[in-house]
């Protein structure tokens, strides 16, 4: 049974607008003892204003997680690009990913990944229009860390997401984040391209194993969250509870 939940109103866009510095303190990092993006002066430009849902459904004997963010500005012009986000996970919730093939970016650019490595699906709205799929992969990186590759296949693009502890007070909900850095290129951080709505799914079954397992009761609460980091310094949190179905 699918059971969303809507983010908690934890209003970063507007407490960012109004004291940039204090916010940053206010949303540390959740998993900064992983790859470090490398250094980018901010740039000016519009609070993106966020909403969205998660929910788990069951998958095998495991479960799915699928978080669907949406991102505007007050003006409705493109939303700020982002820097990095954190996928927070419940304390319950483990991935089993050498159950699973992996795919390297190689791989998947040489459109050559391994039967059962993928491990989501999704989809993008881009800022102003056009809409693509996604797809996740298990992976491995070159520093022996694990994680997913989520791609979007019609454009190439690739994002690595490192699967790391969570640090300080997140603690308290979550054990793992899935760390996603976008890395700068070439192009001027305001003219990069953003999106308006990213959906996302972790959750795959492969020879009988499951790539997400959570070890709660049905009935129990779940904490989910997303931490995100655009190139203009804003950071926001939005964190909720859903049930485990």
């Amino acid at each position: 049974m699918r059971t969303p939940f809507v983010f908690m109103a934890v209003a970063a866009a507007c407490v960012l607008s109004a004291a940039p510095a204090a916010a940053s303190d206010y949303y540390p990092h959740p998993a900064p003892l992983g790859p470090e993006r490398p250094y980018e002066a901010t740039v000016p430009g519009p609070d993106n204003f966020e909403s969205g849902t998660a929910y788990v459904e069951r998958l095998g004997t495991g479960i799915s997680v699928t978080f669907d963010g949406h991102r505007s500005t007050a003006t409705g012009e493109k939303p700020a690009a982002p820097r990095e986000f954190v996928f927070l996970f419940d304390n319950s919730i483990r991935f089993d990913l050498t159950a699973f093939p992996t795919c390297s970016r190689e791989q998947f650019a040489a459109s050559a990944c391994p039967p059962g490595s993928k491990v989501g699906a999704g989809h993008a709205r881009f800022y102003p229009t056009g809409t693509a799929d996604v797809a996740v992969y298990n992976t491995k990186f070159a520093n022996g860390m694990r994680g997913v590759l989520i791609t979007i296949p019609a454009t190439g693009a690739v994002f690595e997401n490192t699967l790391e502890p969570v640090v300080g007070r997140y603690q308290r909900d979550y054990t793992w984040g899935l760390h996603e850095i976008i890395q700068p290129d070439n192009t001027p951080p305001a003219q990069r391209g953003s999106t308006t709505s990213f959906l996302v799914t972790f959750g795959a079954t492969w020879q009988g194993e499951d790539f997400v397992k959570s070890h709660a009761r049905p009935g129990k609460e779940l904490h989910l969250g997303v931490w995100s980091h655009y190139v203009t310094g804003q950071r926001t949190l939005k964190e909720g509870t859903t049930v485990m179905p």
